[in-house]
């Protein structure tokens, strides 16, 4: 059975449920059973094994666990003699019976289950005569991992969850990333690594302090393991939606992770892996979200803590949390003489340049470039994510950058890298395909300056696009066509991106005009400042100040000055702006010309009408 046809086999459970649960409950239902069938299949096979083990180690007076886990071959078991089958043979007590053998799990699984908060809904469905058909119903499919991957089983759910959301009116994007961009990420988090990772019996940490289903986790050990079956990626997260931490616990689960490495609460204010460090992290923490019900907190920490706790650079206004997971991923690097770490996190396009100089939002960019943490930012299409159409970025965090990359900064906009989908999800309308995938990888991999050319035939549309890097030849023109050369991949040393706010003082004049001195204090004899007239310029950090207040200032306003205990450095990364290309309109004559061709065939037309 395919994803598809396994969702849609699912959904109709729908059907039973129609009348007696509203549309928006019908997840409180169908995703804590599809889990069930799933651990119930994963375990069938050693079912007799575990209960004859149980037997013996409880008439032996031992603790039964450890050996229930060995026999069971997996990091939970079940100890009831019941499964989904033998449920079905007794319909007048399959209310008891379900209760009976979710309790028979281990602790790590029945954690699962209290957040479904699965044991109400049983009573629920019970009283209205239906819990019978819906177990019956999920019986009767195989989830067993030899015929549902585990990947497949990532998409089912995220599937399942997408159609809840939107028919409750939530948004899906709370608690997925769609697969393709997390292939990216992946592929951009490893690529530098990929001799390190390719050795025999290698370990490394992963972590998503927003995990959702846990979907970016798996993909990375997905990944991992085809590059290297023999290696080990051990996953750690945290997830503040009960639904979504519960499935990807029992994703974990079945992968054979430690479930005790994926934490519930709310990353920001309850740090559920105060003292780890980690080699690699993903996240896509929510975009344009307020941080309002966790601010006190996090002030706490930033104004006792500084820079001993996680958001020592600086807060950003309290209307956009996003930059609150970049500078909690921060914390979680491992210092560079200890191997260091690398992250990519996704975030909207406002931490790029919100906020001016001496802003919390200026001040986490300036310790990221300062510090010459970022090895890049990749824009993405449009349209790519299921609650938004909005702009997009991820950015790529190191502590080891490679040393041909120390000090520099490499943009990739990647906003015309897409294909249309088949068919919309929510908001998003646009995919990338593998090659698209394929082509960023190696833009950052070989970190060089890239353009792409657009080949444009006679008639004006495009006929084909091309990567064209440094060094390399443009594609000849089609006949009587043209090529169109737009940036791709752009390198920018660190303080390309800073900039020192100075601000221009003029003096106070009387009704005569003269200059008023003030007459006290460190100013007193100077000149002193009208704030009507006060203005501020933003000057490279390259350029010296001096020649730039000369050059730019003073010819428009001779008596100004600047006032340099007010100066202060700032900086943001325009991103668009580095890859805008200008277009000269068209020549008027042209335009006539166009214009001239409508008229005469309208004329033509109107003519052959009359005739």
């Amino acid at each position: 059975m395919n994803q598809q046809a396994l969702s849609s086999f699912i959904w109709s459970v729908a059907d039973l449920l129609r009348g007696d649960y509203k549309q928006s409950e019908y997840g409180k239902v169908i995703l804590p059973f599809t889990v069930l069938r799933r651990l119930d299949c994963v375990l069938e096979g050693t079912k007799e094994v575990v209960l004859a083990e149980l037997k013996d180690k409880q008439k032996a007076g031992l603790n039964p666990e450890p050996f229930l886990l060995r026999r069971s071959g997996q990091t939970f078991y079940n100890a009831s003699p019941l499964d989904m089958r033998r449920l079905m043979g007794d319909q007048d007590h399959i209310r008891e019976n379900l209760f009976v053998y979710i309790q028979g799990f281990s602790p790590a699984v029945r954690d699962i289950f209290e957040r479904f908060e699965f044991h109400a809904q049983l009573e629920r469905l019970s009283k209205s005569r239906l819990l019978y058909q819906v177990t019956e119903k999920f019986a009767q499919i195989d989830l067993h991992p030899d015929k549902i991957s585990n990947s497949q089983m990532g998409l089912v759910f995220e599937e399942l969850i997408r159609k809840f959301a939107e028919i409750s009116n939530e948004t899906a994007g709370e608690h997925f990333t769609p697969r393709e961009v997390i292939r990216l990420m992946v592929n951009l988090l490893f690529i530098e690594d990929d001799n390190a990772l390719s050795k025999p019996n290698i370990v490394r940490t992963i972590y998503d302090p927003t995990a959702g289903t846990g979907g970016m986790l798996s993909v990375a050990g997905e990944h991992l393991a085809e590059m290297n079956p023999q290696a080990r990626l051990t996953m750690f997260g945290q997830e503040l939606n009960p639904e979504s931490y519960a499935i990807c616990k029992a994703d974990m689960l079945i992968k054979g992770q430690d479930v005790a490495n994926i934490t519930f609460g709310n990353t920001l204010s309850d740090d559920g892996h105060p003292h780890e460090k980690f080699d690699y992290m993903l996240s896509n923490p929510p975009f344009g979200v307020e941080w309002k019900k966790v601010e006190k907190e996090v002030r706490h920490e930033h104004e006792t803590q500084g820079f001993n706790g996680r958001f020592g650079p600086g807060l950003p206004r309290v209307s956009d949390g996003s930059l609150l997971f970049m500078l909690h991923l921060l914390s979680k690097m491992r210092p560079a003489k200890d191997g260091g770490s690398r992250f990519g996190i996704v975030l909207n396009g406002s931490p790029l340049f919100t906020g001016g100089a001496g802003s919390g939002e200026s001040e986490i960019r300036r310790y990221l470039l300062e510090n010459d943490l970022v090895e890049a930012i990749i824009g993405l299409p449009p349209d790519m994510f299921y609650n938004t159409g909005i702009s997009t970025y991820v950015w790529i965090i190191s502590n080891r950058k490679p040393k041909h990359r120390k000090g520099k900064v490499q943009l990739i906009d990647a906003s015309s890298f897409w294909r249309k989908m088949r068919k919309s999800l929510g908001s998003k309308r646009k995919e990338m395909s593998d090659e698209h995938i394929a082509t960023v990888t190696n833009l950052f991999g070989s970190f060089v300056e890239a353009k792409i050319a657009r080949l444009i035939d006679a008639e004006g549309k495009e006929v084909g696009r091309q990567v064209v890097k440094e060094g390399w030849r443009p594609p000849e023109a089609p006949e009587g066509g043209k090529i169109k050369l737009a940036p791709l991949s752009r390198i920018f040393a660190n303080e390309s991106f800073g900039y020192r706010t100075i601000t221009a003082e003029r003096p106070l004049r009387d009704d005569a005009g003269k200059v008023v001195l003030s007459s006290k204090g460190k100013q007193k004899g100077k000149p002193q400042a009208e704030s009507s007239l006060r203005d501020t310029e933003n000057v490279p950090l390259s350029e010296d100040v001096e020649a730039y207040f000369k050059r730019e200032v003073l010819p428009h306003a001779p008596d100004a000055w600047i006032d340099h205990e007010k100066t202060k450095v700032g900086y943001e990364i325009p991103f668009n702006r580095h890859f805008y290309v200008f277009e000269p309109p068209r020549s008027l004559a042209e335009i006539d010309a166009d214009l001239k061709q409508v008229t005469d065939r309208i004329k033509h037309m109107i003519e052959g009408l009359a005739a």
